[in-house]
Order: structure tokens, then C-alpha cells, then sequence
């Protein structure tokens, strides 16, 4: 697989993709549609975000397949769903809300520009780390084959191993994500966090190296995401539970604009 066409250069912004999911989380606490998601996207994208990031898991703790349905028919910017490809349909015992139809039903479905794939299961309360390529590779394979013909770019949720980024390569898929959670807890705490820096600079480069498109997500704010976004071809961030308290205190669109300061950018 050729390398991405529209890979940027080391001195390019990324881009910052908004991760909704908390908002369905506040509307999912009471029996209503509000706060809506659709909204909310709306806001972010006349704010100058430049993608929308969901991730739909089978109990639709928060994101439900119906809002990627309505947020696929409406938005203007690049859409990423993300989430494990091995889950499975699973009935509905909320009132109000649809049956899970399935990951990969769901991107089969709507076949937004990418979808991220993450090795999480039903009982973790979030995603905390990347595929173990040297287990999963065969069976991601016609998972990231059939992605492909369906137009939808494939990124896997990766950890900053240059070991398991080669493997990547070798599955054919056009990105990783690398999974931030360490980088964000060593910057918070100050421990370690010359040496787990390197590590994700050192991933970056091996991703630039071979051909790979670079994302990142998780734990990210305002504070530590300005170090991280010197990594070198870095594409994309998705940022959610971070951006959701900061849009709490300043206002969803001087949210916005920080992270974008950020990244470089000014909107």
C-alpha cells in the first residue's frame, strides 16, 4: 500500500477532532434528547474543529448508533468512528434506545472517511491500550480488508512501540493512533516523562519512516498537548473528555480556539 497522499510535513498542524461522546453521556443521564449530540457537533465545526470523533460501544453507555446515523447525515467535516470490530450485535434492554447493530454494521452503514479501531472491551470503562499485533494481526485482517473496500480509511489504536508500529505497517492500514495515556499520566505526575516522551517521539519517527499516518487520543488538554503536538507528522488528535470540562469553563467555542492555539493554528 502506497504511502498516504496527503501525509503532512513535520511543520503541518494537525488536526483536531472533537470526541462527543461526553456529551451523549450528560444527555444519557436523564430520559431526553437534550443535550443533543447533532448540536453540539454543529457548534464545534462553526467553532473550527475539523473532525468529529465517536466511539459507539455496545452498551451505548454514551455514543448510541443512532446518533452516528444522524451525525453521518449531516456532517461537513471528516467523521471517525472508532471502536472494537469484534463486537457484535446485542439487544437493547433501555427504553428509548435502539438495538446495538454491531460495529462493524454500523461503519459498514455510514462509511465515514476513517474509522479507528480499538481493542476495548465491554467492561473496561475506557480504552487503556493499543492491539498486541503479534496476536490480533490475522484476525484484523480482513477486518482492515474489507474497511478498505469500503472506501473508509483504517488507523488502529496503537501503543508507542516501534516493534508493534512495523507490525502495523505490515497489516496494510493507512494510520495508527497512538494511545496517550501514559505520555498524559507521566506529564501529570512528572515521573518518567523525559524518557516516555522519547518513546512517543521515537514512535512518531518510525511511523514517518515507513509510510504511516500518525493520530493520537487520549487524556490530552490543554496543558500537555503543546509537547506532544511537536512530534514529528503528527495528523490528528481526538480530544474529548479533556475538551468537555475545558468547554464547561470557557465556552465550547473558546475551547475550540485553545486547542487549536495548540496545534499551531488559529481560528
Amino acid at each position: 500500500m502506497q504511502t498516504e497522499p496527503s501525509m503532512q510535513t513535520a511543520t503541518s498542524a494537525a488536526a483536531l477532532s472533537i470526541n462527543l461522546n461526553k456529551i451523549a453521556l450528560i444527555r444519557n443521564s436523564r430520559d431526553t434528547e437534550y443535550p443533543s449530540v447533532v448540536e453540539h457537533a454543529q457548534l464545534c465545526i462553526d467553532a473550527g474543529a475539523d473532525g468529529i470523533t465517536v466511539h459507539p460501544r455496545p452498551d451505548q453507555r454514551h455514543i448510541r448508533a443512532s446518533d452516528c446515523i444522524d451525525l453521518a447525515a449531516m456532517l461537513t467535516v471528516e467523521f471517525n468512528i472508532e471502536g472494537n470490530p469484534f463486537a457484535g450485535a446485542q439487544r437493547s434492554n433501555r427504553r428509548g434506545v435502539g438495538d446495538y447493530p454491531g460495529f462493524m454494521a454500523i461503519v459498514g452503514e455510514l462509511k465515514p472517511a476513517q474509522c479507528t479501531l480499538v481493542p476495548d472491551s465491554d467492561e473496561q470503562l475506557t480504552s487503556d491500550h493499543g492491539f498486541d499485533l503479534t496476536r490480533s494481526a490475522d484476525r484484523l485482517a480482513p477486518i482492515v480488508e474489507q474497511l478498505q473496500q469500503w472506501g473508509v480509511r483504517v488507523s488502529l489504536f496503537m501503543d508507542a512501540d516501534v516493534a508493534q508500529i512495523e507490525l502495523a505497517r505490515q497489516l496494510g492500514v493507512e494510520r495508527i493512533e497512538l494511545y496517550t495515556g501514559p505520555y498524559a499520566h507521566a506529564f501529570a505526575t512528572g515521573n518518567n516523562l523525559e524518557e516516555m516522551f522519547r518513546s512517543f517521539y521515537k514512535a512518531a519517527e518510525k511511523a514517518a519512516e515507513i509510510g504511516l499516518g500518525l493520530n493520537a487520543g487520549h487524556d490530552l488538554n490543554l496543558i500537555n498537548l503543546p509537547r506532544f503536538a511537536t512530534l514529528p507528522q503528527l495528523l490528528e488528535v481526538s480530544i474529548g473528555h479533556a475538551f468537555t470540562v475545558d468547554a464547561i469553563k470557557m465556552g465550547l467555542a473558546n475551547a475550540v480556539a485553545a486547542y487549536q492555539r495548540c496545534l499551531g493554528k488559529t481560528v
